[in-house]
This record gives C-alpha cells, sequence and structure tokens, in this order.
C-alpha cells in the first residue's frame, strides 16, 4: 500500500511516513493507492463483530504493511480500554432520532476514538526511538484535549497545541490546560481557528523548520485520523439493520463526514451523508452553489464548527475532479491568490451524488437543545443539536444516523441557557477542571509560534 499526494499522484509514501508526515510534501493530503471495497458477502462476515474487532478489520487495510493483525488487535484493545462503553460507541434512540454517542471516551469527544489509537501508533511504530518528535497540532476546541490525553508523558514526544484565544468554551480550554505533563504545551493564539491551522500548515511547509525539530502533526490532515473514525460508519450501519442508511455529521474541518465518504467506497450501502453546520456555513455554499469562498469567521455557540477553511474538503475535491491532481493544484492555488475557487455544474452534480448540506444558526440550536430535553430527558452538546436540527430538515430520506460529538457538560454554558439545567461535571473531569491552567498567549504569527517552540526545545 502506497500514499500519494492529492496535488501530486507520483508520490509514493508509506503508511509509516504519511503516519509521521501528516501533511504531504507541496501542501497537500495523502491519499492511499488503493481503497478495500467490501462486496456483501465481506459485509456480513463482519456484521456481528464487535467494535474493536471491526476497527481491527477496517484499520488493517491502510497499514497492514506496517503492523501485523495481531499487533493491531492488541494495539486497539489497549486503546479503548478507558472508554465508558466496552462497545466504545452507544447507538440509542429518541423517537424517530438514531443517535449516535461517540463521546465516552478520556476527554467526552469523538476525537478520543481516533487520538486514542494514534497515540499508541506513535509508540508502536517507534517514531520516537533515540529521537524528539515534536507534534504541532491546532484545535477548534477538542482535538486539542484528545490529543493532550493520547500522547501525555510519552517518552521522546513534545506536544504543542495551538487553540485560538476566547474563542473555545473554558471547559474545552480547561479539559486542555489542566491534564498535560511535563511534554504539553498550550498555546492561544490571538486569532480564529482557521488561523491557528494555517499557521500548522506553514510550519509543515517549511522544510527546513519541520526536519530541524523532527515535526509531526495529528490534525485531520493525517491520514490515520480519517482510518480510525470510519470503523463507526460500519458499526452503525451493522447495528440499525437498515439497508441505505444516511448520517447527519456536524462538521467543521470535514474530516469526520469525509470518513463516512470512504466508508461508501469501501462498499457500505450509505445513501446520503448530510452535512449539519452552523452559521460558519462554506460548506453548505460550496455543495449548493459550488463557490469555495472562505469569509470572515463567525463566533457561535457550537465552536468547534466556527471554520471557514475546511482542510480534508481537499481529498474530496481531488475525487470530485475525476482524480487529477493538477486539477487540485490549481483551484488550491486559485483559493490562495485569488481567495476562492468554483467547480463546474457536473463537479456539483457529482459532490451532491453523495452529500447534502444544511446549515442550523444559533437560535434554532438552543431550541433544539430544549425540545430534545423536554420530549426525551436528555441532553445534547450545540454540535450534535446541528446533526438532529439538518436531519429533520432534509426532505426524503430516511434511516438517518446523527453522529453525536461530544458530551453536553462541555458546553454547560449554552445547555444551562436552553434548557435551565446546570450540568455536574462527570467526575474525572471534575479533578481536573480546578486545577490551575498552564497556556501561553502568542500573536496570530507564524514566525512568533516558530519561536516559541523553539524556545522549549533549545
Amino acid at each position: 500500500m502506497n500514499y500519494f499526494s492529492t496535488r501530486d499522484k507520483s508520490l509514493k509514501f508509506s503508511f509509516k511516513d504519511i503516519f509521521l508526515r501528516g501533511l504531504a510534501p507541496g501542501g497537500g493530503l495523502f491519499l492511499p493507492s488503493e481503497i478495500k471495497k467490501f462486496n456483501r458477502a465481506e459485509l456480513n462476515d463482519l456484521n456481528t463483530l464487535s467494535y474493536k474487532e471491526l476497527a481491527t478489520e477496517i484499520i488493517f487495510n491502510f497499514c497492514k504493511d506496517e503492523v501485523s493483525k495481531n499487533e493491531l488487535k492488541s494495539l486497539i484493545q489497549k486503546s479503548y480500554n478507558n472508554f465508558k462503553n466496552e462497545e466504545v460507541v452507544n447507538l440509542k434512540k429518541l423517537g424517530d432520532i438514531n443517535l449516535l454517542e461517540l463521546y465516552n471516551g478520556p476527554t467526552l469527544a469523538f476525537k478520543d476514538i481516533a487520538m486514542q489509537v494514534i497515540g499508541n501508533l506513535y509508540e508502536h511504530l517507534k517514531v520516537a526511538k533515540g529521537k524528539s518528535v515534536n507534534i504541532v497540532v491546532a484545535t477548534s476546541g477538542d482535538t486539542g484535549s484528545a490529543a493532550i490525553a493520547a500522547l501525555n508523558n510519552r517518552e521522546n514526544i513534545n506536544l504543542f497545541v495551538l487553540h485560538p484565544h476566547n474563542k473555545i468554551s473554558s471547559t474545552q480550554r480547561k479539559i486542555m490546560t489542566t491534564i498535560g505533563g511535563s511534554n504539553i504545551y498550550n498555546i492561544a493564539v490571538r486569532g480564529s481557528f482557521d488561523d491557528c491551522q494555517k499557521i500548522v500548515k506553514e510550519l509543515f511547509n517549511d522544510d527546513n523548520f519541520r526536519l530541524k525539530i523532527n515535526m509531526s502533526g495529528v490534525n485531520s490532515i493525517n491520514w490515520s485520523r480519517i482510518v480510525c473514525q470510519i470503523v463507526y460508519y460500519f458499526y452503525s450501519y451493522f447495528r440499525l439493520k437498515k439497508n441505505n442508511i444516511s448520517f447527519s455529521v456536524p462538521t467543521g474541518n470535514f474530516g469526520d463526514v469525509y470518513a463516512g465518504y470512504i466508508a461508501k467506497k469501501m462498499g457500505l450501502p450509505i445513501n446520503k451523508l448530510i452535512v449539519a453546520t452552523n452559521e460558519n456555513d462554506i460548506l453548505e455554499r460550496v455543495i449548493s452553489t459550488g463557490k469555495y469562498k472562505p469569509e470572515k469567521v463567525k463566533p457561535s455557540i457550537s465552536p468547534s464548527m466556527d471554520i471557514q477553511v475546511a482542510s480534508n474538503f481537499e481529498r474530496l475535491l481531488f475525487y470530485v475532479v475525476g482524480q487529477d491532481d493538477k486539477k487540485v493544484s490549481l483551484l488550491m492555488d486559485n483559493l490562495t491568490k485569488k481567495g476562492f475557487f468554483k467547480l463546474d455544474q457536473n463537479e456539483i452534480q457529482e459532490i451532491k451524488k453523495d452529500f447534502e448540506a444544511v446549515k442550523i444558526d444559533d437560535e434554532t440550536t438552543r431550541l433544539i437543545i430544549k425540545n430534545i430535553n423536554d420530549e426525551f430527558k436528555f441532553i445534547i452538546d450545540p454540535h450534535t443539536a446541528t446533526g438532529i436540527g439538518a436531519a429533520r430538515k432534509v426532505k426524503g430520506i430516511e434511516n438517518i444516523v446523527v453522529i453525536g460529538t461530544a458530551h453536553p457538560f462541555k458546553f454547560s454554558d449554552t445547555v444551562q441557557s436552553a434548557t435551565g439545567i446546570n450540568l455536574e461535571a462527570p467526575p474525572h473531569l471534575k479533578m481536573n477542571i480546578d486545577k490551575k491552567e498552564k497556556f501561553d498567549i502568542i500573536k496570530n504569527s507564524n514566525s512568533e509560534a516558530k519561536d516559541y517552540i523553539l524556545s522549549k526545545l533549545l
């Protein structure tokens, strides 16, 4: 199995190579040279597997040159030992809603599902044996804490987490800034998540700096994040036992919903992938009109989706334009130089074969949280609420699974304003969120981020 770049199909990298690098040379994103497609008989063979067994079978297809199946099985078992639910995820029925709860991990967000595996892969692949690896990651709220929980106190690994200053919930920030050991550095950037993500990409593209610090990354631009998230789409299908199911996915950086797209490419009979956005609706606009033009980020009550540059959309773009790497390069170059790119009608229709997109504003999100509690005595977080809102807004689509992305306590202020309920912190978080926070504030500057990182390493 080789991996190439969305902007250069001639490249050939191993799984270990792309795991460590994250971003491809030239700024593209890595994709596998082949995607296993399960036939009906093979799907039936997977039908009765536990979540951990299923994860082994799915993930193995993408790393089998580097990890044996038995090694992967052991690694996955270890990764999910500290999840509240033995099956890792939980499919819950709320009236006509099929809610897939993905927040049973240590930091109460779906990011834990991939990040715990990634943390153990760093160790298994021995990428930090005899040398330091410095991981730099941008977060819109949940990726940072999941990465810290997975990489805290790992030998020869340092983690630098960039978050947008005062633009994530206070609970999200406290989880990140109170749980890290001496190898964890929290950096608050005076800007948006898009600014944080831009800095990380620029650092990856600076070969001298990347090599100097032996840099790696765990954002969803890292293909291994996508691979781990494919699993719960298969799991949902087998547990729901309905043909042609659809998924409504709260979406910011397009990684989670893109994992569903790969699941469909692997033979899962998915009808539609519904992209649920908040008022930062670049994905709704590009799917509706074909024009990809980032605007200024609007702060919302679903801050993990306050993103205007959805990095993983480039991976979909590669297939939409007929796997033409040169056209992907041209479109992304237009985005950099002109501030936008435009897809033609055939390309828009290609996207619409698999995707719908719905925007849910803050007022509607609050109302959904209230109504779900009134009807079912069940609390959801604002991101999950956008997924429910989008599922109810689309017409003519049945058997929808809504992706539940985070525990509502992480957004307790919003929950309180919507329902009047003050949520108690889960026990394992309560021990941490009252601790002293540890983070530094920097300007929205590539050079200042470099200087900060180097100051901690030299």
